[in-house]
């Protein structure tokens, strides 16, 4: 899934290249999990076929796909998007590309040196041109062009309508040295990061006037300064046109034309196998198609054992054949059309599967990871603890597995946000926030105060019958609520009716206690004691299985009627309770299969309870709070129904009948009478399959510790704009691209929001809406540290602390894989690297076949 540019006005003054957000917290062993030496990394290398200029024929056209026609050429604009930096590597100066180790490296091309010649009493960057370097018009690049950039971006004229500002501002003065080809650069503030400036350099044409730079250059480029110069934009064709330019000063580009097509990702692999494109970022799916292609190359034109119909048994296609010649026509009729529609599907597939045979699949890992986001705004996620258990949850190098596996490529989880693997300063920071542990992550939530059950209870400060349960029963249970206000206006009248209702009922169990005496007679004789000394107890029985105990002397005769008085006294309030709750109590509903109501005693091991029936939420409490207090009577022992699976006995049924338990009941927890359910918001389109695949497995991962998933799919196109960035989301899954700048680029995203006039927050991008002043403190310290080793340590500080916070958590670098003309050099999966486009070009073996015939 590919970054969705953030909409115009939602960046302030920040480069829009970022990572994602924190949480609050502070952990005193921080520093010292960042402190250290820095951890060796590897990255995966860069797959390009790489080959000499000499060995690289001269001439051809080569396409390229691109997702959509970029919107504007500024790339300093908010709209700008993949296509934008694609093209514009091509045509503009870049003085700092990455290197293939995630570093920035001067480029000869256009820069002799650059290097801080003062520190004190200001930083001074002093930057030698390249004699030969010209726009394309013949102009030399120099200082005014500098300058006029300078101004554009410094967030002083709020007429320029631009969303990358940072480092622009520390800028005092822009002045010309020794000669034209020097550029003396003195900051107002240190900047650690000053190589990340002036890339890509605009003509000071663009530059130099509002107009030209938010209108003039989001349509063309009549000025650049690359291999290429732009020829043509055709909206209707759907394609950019690159030409050699003619005053490059550089290595020749080996192409006559570079031509950038809009193909969307669902119609690659017919792109592909029409030669339409040749060069083209893919999905796992396409992949597979082009190695399966190649394999097939031997078959001597056999049938394909994939693909439409190749699942077809042959007494499946036996049984069609027959249906097809049958006597009944409109059946054969049906089979005739189906054969027909699989047959035109088998030779499409096949002749796609014949083109795709001309290219090779070439992969790396892209320059960019994905990442589990958590708003923390409000709800559940505010609460620092339950992001944390979120985090401790995943396993991660399952979900890297998920994703990477497959296709070959290492399947290890990414340890920072702030570097990926391979480039300098990366170190693994993961370790602040701990390994996957589902015992430590079921103890954070409850801690919080999500238990099982919770999401059945009420909230701890609403007393039974207080006005809160009312009018909450009014909305479960239509008319208990009426009822119990009736009965609580009535007071003392209604709890001696209830005993009156009470008495009468135990009148009627008592007899049918007698007769079921009678009726099994030959039952289990220690079972009849227990039920004798119950009685005698005056506490109730099981089943309502109340048995006489003969004739009663005076006192023992008084005491039963004063136990008979706080039985019903218990059973007014148990009534009016269930009434409110919109719950039933078995046995006082005279149904069939009933029984009387019974307080929990125990003698002998056994064990009674008073058993709640399913109406409304009364089987999720029961069930829930059984578990919760280890359903024991009180003597401790284990009641013999709560043995049974699925909860509480249900209504209506003999005891040890298991009720179904709702899902709150059989896991998930709660808290205050909610359910701990998250929003996850995932892409539904055809490219983001794997993306969903993980947020499957995430989901899973969560249920087991009782966080339960919402997962809400919804299109690409509004995925980030109305969702993550709006902030309607839980939880998210989606990337930021690697920088070679952490201390700029990842400072927006993790700032800490600032309230705004009319209430709200402003994010700029911190989407999950948390954050520290600490971690701001260690941006700007190590924004402004000019020794590298310095502040790449206060970057290892910040990741270890954003890690702690589990606001966002790194899950993977994103595979790359390309599909490239088998032909083709010099390109395909780039890693970090930025490509070299005058080098990209048919092999010379093939200069006098192929090449020709590719030229659109």
């Amino acid at each position: 899934m590919s970054h969705v540019g953030v909409p115009r006005g939602t960046v302030r003054k920040r480069r829009s290249l970022a990572l994602l957000t924190t949480g609050v917290l502070t952990i005193p062993v921080l520093a010292g999990c960042s402190s250290g030496g820095e951890e060796t990394s590897r990255g995966v290398p860069q797959d390009i076929a790489p080959a000499a200029r000499q060995a690289v024929s001269d001439g051809s056209t080569v396409n390229w796909a691109v997702d959509a026609l970029p919107a504007t050429f500024n790339a300093f604009q908010a709209d700008a998007d993949s296509a934008t930096t694609r093209i514009t590597g091509a045509l503009l100066p870049s003085l700092f590309p990455m290197d293939a180790s995630g570093q920035p490296k001067l480029n000869p091309d256009y820069l002799e040196s650059a290097k801080i010649i003062e520190r004190e009493p200001k930083q001074v960057v002093l930057y030698k041109l390249n004699q030969q370097a010209v726009w394309s018009d013949g102009r030399e690049i120099g200082a005014p062009d500098f300058v006029a950039q300078w101004r554009a971006l410094s967030g002083k004229d709020s007429a320029f309508w631009t969303a990358r500002n940072s480092g622009y501002e520390r800028i005092e003065k822009i002045e010309r040295g020794a000669d034209d080809l020097q550029v003396r650069v003195t900051f107002s503030k240190p900047y650690a990061d000053w190589r990340s400036l002036f890339s890509p350099l605009y003509p000071k044409e663009i530059t130099g006037s509002p107009d030209a730079f938010n209108d003039g250059a989001r349509t063309t480029l009549k000025n650049t300064a690359g291999p290429f110069v732009l020829r043509s934009v055709s909206k209707a064709k759907g394609t950019v046109t690159l030409a050699r330019n003619s005053r490059w000063w550089g290595d020749k580009a080996k192409l006559d034309t570079l031509v950038f097509r809009a193909v969307a990702a669902g119609d690659r692999t017919q792109a592909l196998a029409d030669g339409t494109v040749d060069v083209a970022d893919i999905d796992a799916s396409t992949a597979d198609r082009i190695a399966l292609a190649r394999r097939d190359r031997g078959n001597n034109g056999q049938p394909l054992a994939h693909g439409p119909g190749s699942e077809t048994t042959p007494a499946a296609a036996l049984r069609s054949w027959a249906l097809a010649h049958g006597s009944d026509e409109e059946a054969a009729e049906i089979a005739q059309a189906a054969r027909e529609k699989n047959r035109k599907a088998v030779v499409a597939y096949t002749a796609e599967q014949k083109g795709l045979r001309d290219f090779v699949v070439r992969k790396s890992l892209e320059p960019a990871y994905t990442q589990l986001a958590l708003n923390g705004e409000s709800g559940p996620l505010a609460d620092d603890r339950v992001r944390r258990a979120v985090a401790r949850a995943l396993d991660r190098e399952e979900l890297a597995r998920t994703v990477l596996g497959p296709l070959g490529l290492p399947a290890k989880p990414l340890g920072s946000h702030l570097a990926l693997a391979g480039q300098p300063g990366y170190k693994d920071g993961s370790g602040a926030l701990g390994d996957q542990n589902t015992e430590e992550a079921q103890a954070l939530l409850a801690d919080a105060g999500w238990t099982r059950g919770g999401a059945v209870q009420p909230p701890k400060d609403t007393k039974a019958g207080s006005e809160a349960e009312k009018k909450g029963a009014k909305g479960d249970a239509p008319g208990t609520a009426e009822d119990a206000e009736k009965e609580a206006a009535e007071g003392t009248k209604g709890d001696e009716e209830a005993k009156r209702e009470k008495a009468e009922n135990e009148k009627k169990a008592e007899q049918g206690g007698e007769r079921k005496t009678e009726r099994n007679g030959e039952g289990n004789g220690e079972e009849e004691k227990a039920e004798k000394k119950t009685g005698q107890d005056g506490e109730g029985s099981t089943a309502g299985s109340e048995k006489p105990g003969g004739e009663k002397s005076g006192s023992e005769k008084a005491e039963g009627e004063k136990a008979e008085g706080e039985k019903a006294d218990r059973a007014s309030e148990d009534s009016a309770a269930s009434r409110d709750e919109g719950l039933y109590i078995v046995g006082q509903d005279n149904k069939p299969g009933a029984h009387a109501p019974a307080h929990a005693v125990s003698t002998g091991g056994v064990s009674a309870v008073h058993v709640l029936a399913p109406a409304r939420t009364a089987a999720v409490q029961s069930a829930a709070l059984l578990r919760q207090a280890g359903a024991l009577g009180e003597d401790g022992a284990v009641a013999a129904q709560d043995k049974q699976p699925g909860g509480a006995a249900g209504a209506y049924a003999p005891v040890g009948t298991a009720a179904p338990a709702p899902a709150a009941a059989k896991g998930q927890l709660g808290k205050d009478g909610k359910a701990l359910t998250l929003r996850f918001v995932l892409p539904s389109g055809p490219g983001s399959q794997s993306l969903r695949s993980v947020g499957d497995k995430i989901a899973v991962m969560l249920e087991k510790i009782g966080i339960g998933t919402e997962i809400i799919k919804v299109p690409d196109e509004s995925y980030f704009k109305d969702h993550v960035a709006s902030g309607a989301y839980d939880l998210a899954l989606y990337s930021w691209p690697a920088t070679a700048y952490p201390a700029t680029d990842g400072r927006p995203i993790y700032a800490k929001p600032e309230p705004a006039t009319d209430g709200s927050l402003l994010v700029e991008q911190n989407y999950t809406r948390v954050g520290t002043d600490h971690i701001d403190q260690l941006f700007d310290q190590a924004a402004a540290e000019l020794d590298e080793k310095a502040a790449r340590e206060l970057m290892k500080q910040a990741d270890a602390r954003i890690w702690a916070a589990a606001g966002s958590i790194p899950l993977f670098q994103r595979p790359q894989l390309v599909a490239v003309d088998k032909k083709l050099a010099n390109v395909g999966a780039f890693g970090f690297a930025a490509p070299r486009y005058q080098d990209i070009g048919f092999k010379n073996r093939q200069a006098a076949g192929s090449p020709a015939d590719r030229k659109k």
